[in-house]
C-alpha cells in the first residue's frame, strides 16, 4: 500500500516556474516507479513524466521535453515535477502515482494515486 500527497501547486504567469512535491508513505516506494499525470477541465488525464526507482530511467511526454524535470529522493520518499517556462496549456491537476505493472505512459499501469494539486497558468 501506497500514500501519495501533493503539493505545490499555484498560479504563476507563463514564462514562470513551479516545484510539485509527492510525498509518499508506504514500503515500497524506493522500489516503484513513480509518474505525474496531469488533467485540464474537460480533457482526459494524461501523462506527464516518470522515474523509475532509482532514477536511472526517466519519460517525459513531448510537450514537457526540455520544461519539466522528474525527480526522486528516495530516503525522504519524495518524488518531484520541476516545471519551468509554463504556458497556459500546462494548466491541469497534477497527480503523482505509483507505478504497477505496464506502460509507464498509461494510466491504468498505475495502482495508487493522490488527490492531485492545481496548476494555473495565466496568460
Amino acid at each position: 500500500q501506497v500514500q501519495l500527497v501533493e503539493s505545490g501547486g499555484g498560479l504563476v504567469q507563463a514564462g514562470g516556474s513551479l516545484r510539485l512535491s509527492c510525498a509518499a508513505s508506504g514500503r515500497t516506494f524506493s522500489t516503484s516507479t513513480m509518474g505525474w499525470f496531469r488533467q485540464a477541465p474537460g480533457k482526459e488525464r494524461e501523462f506527464v513524466a516518470a522515474i523509475s526507482w532509482n532514477g536511472g530511467r526517466i519519460y517525459y511526454q513531448d510537450s514537457v521535453k526540455g520544461r519539466f524535470i522528474i525527480s526522486r529522493d528516495n530516503a525522504k520518499n519524495t518524488v518531484y515535477l520541476r516545471m519551468n517556462s509554463l504556458k497556459p496549456e500546462d494548466t491541469a491537476v497534477y497527480y503523482c502515482a505509483a507505478h504497477s505493472s505496464g506502460s509507464y505512459y498509461s494510466g491504468p499501469s498505475y495502482n495508487f494515486w493522490g488527490q492531485g494539486t492545481q496548476v494555473t497558468v495565466s496568460s
